[in-house]
């Protein structure tokens, strides 16, 4: 019986409930729209939020099931121990990115909660929506790192299963 990897569970609910709220917004914002033409001041501002969150979220998933869009040819051509070494040189290449990402993005987080800024539309902390930005690329980093071990074991990505 073959061992299964768990698929990114908490990635995939936080992603979908994003993508749910957005369309729930913008409906709404469009209704309103439509019947008294005037619209909803926060619907911009949390659709970017949430664009963002399923992103990253969706990004973090599909890290951790080997779905990342890519070229295979040099994975398939290569002997087992070149492919060990590639599957370790595109970790670390992702890890360079979303690292850099999270570092700039924590400090970022960090300096809206200083300087006490608000959001343009309804005036809520920017540290709220921002703290978002480290904290799934993180999650990301996490799954990427996941993945790897997964496929240095042998583990392909059609070996996933709904567990987690």
């Amino acid at each position: 019986m073959s061992r299964k990897m768990p698929k990114a569970r908490p990635e995939r609910l936080l992603a979908g409930l994003a993508l749910f709220i957005i369309c729930l917004i913008s409906l709404g914002n469009v209704i309103v729209r439509y019947v008294t033409d005037a619209s909803f001041a926060f619907t911009e501002e949390f659709s970017v939020f949430l664009l963002v969150v399923v992103t990253f979220a969706g990004a973090a998933a599909a890290a951790r099931t080997n779905q990342h869009i890519r070229i295979e040819l040099l994975e398939r051509a290569l002997p087992p121990a070149g492919r060990r070494l590639l599957y370790v040189v595109q970790w670390a290449a992702g890890v360079l990115v979303i690292g850099c990402i999270l570092w700039y993005g924590a400090q970022f987080a960090w300096e809206e909660y200083q300087w006490e800024s608000l959001s343009p539309g309804l005036g809520l902390p920017n540290w709220l929506y921002v703290i978002w930005l480290p904290l799934l690329a993180l999650a990301l980093l996490i799954r990427l790192t996941q993945n790897l071990i997964d496929r240095l074991r042998g583990h392909s990505g059609e070996e996933v299963s709904d567990e987690r």
